[in-house]
């Protein structure tokens, strides 16, 4: 082992005693970005960079399963993602499909997709449900898998959903407006039922949100961090997770 790689541990170390366990998020959300930039500049297929950025994705959910943070949703396709060439987004979906099957087969890890499965190639879709299907129902993690995802999208399918499920019941318009409160609308997220993000990582140097958990986001808190998400190291995690703890959540206070 390298002087480096034993510095590495300590300093590690280090970051994990200064975080507390009882201050640590319960739900993060990340935003996997910079996958292509890192295959751009490591000279390499755009293909590479997206496969890379899979495997990252494996070992960070390890992190969290060691940190006990129990719920985790990837941002992994958008729905603007879905106007790229065909030729990348047919290679994207085929990782992020065998990626899914990875999430199913993990031990402990339950898979729930999150975004407009109707708009995404069959057999993606399929694969999704699939293990959704086969997920454990006591996970360790719950990994929240945002494919054909879009945050505006979400609310107008949200609204949409309250209105036919009005109409079904013989409701007009005038009584939906006038019932109409924001937690009958997180009632009808993708995400229903789960507690909203406590932090939202997002890697690559980028500040904007994307359209990601527009709505469950309103009282995250955020981190930006420069690192491409194939170098996204537990030290970076770490260092997320300290300055997490360090600030005082007010909710709007």
């Amino acid at each position: 082992m390298s002087v480096r790689d034993v510095l590495y541990r300590l300093y590690s170390r280090r970051l994990r005693n200064e975080v507390a366990p009882e201050v640590l998020p319960k739900h993060i959300g990340v935003m996997v970005d910079g996958n292509r930039r890192w295959a751009r500049l490591a000279g390499a297929p755009t293909h590479d960079g997206h496969q890379a950025g899979a495997d990252k994705i494996i070992e960070f959910l390890g992190w969290c399963r060691e940190l006990k943070i129990t719920t985790v949703t990837l941002y992994m396709l958008s729905t603007d993602n879905l106007s790229r060439s065909s030729e990348e987004l047919n290679a994207l979906i085929d990782i992020i499909g065998n990626t899914v099957d990875r999430l199913a087969e993990t031990p402990g890890v339950k898979v729930v997709p999150v975004g407009a499965l109707e708009i995404l190639p069959d057999h993606l879709a399929a694969k999704l449900r699939t293990a959704a299907e086969h997920s454990v129902e006591t996970p360790d993690v719950q990994v929240n898998v945002a494919v054909g995802y879009g945050g505006r999208r979400e609310i107008v399918d949200a609204v949409k959903e309250i209105l036919l499920e009005a109409e079904a019941a013989g409701k007009g318009l005038r009584d939906v407006a006038k019932d109409l409160t924001d937690a009958q609308v997180g009632e009808h997220l993708y995400t229903r039922g789960q507690a909203d993000p406590d932090l939202v990582i997002r890697t690559s140097g980028e500040q904007r949100l994307s359209g990601f958990l527009m709505w469950q986001s309103a009282y995250s808190e955020f981190y930006f961090c420069e690192a491409l998400w194939p170098d996204f190291r537990r030290v970076d995690f770490l260092r997320a997770l300290r300055d997490f703890a360090s600030r005082q959540r007010r909710f709007g206070a």
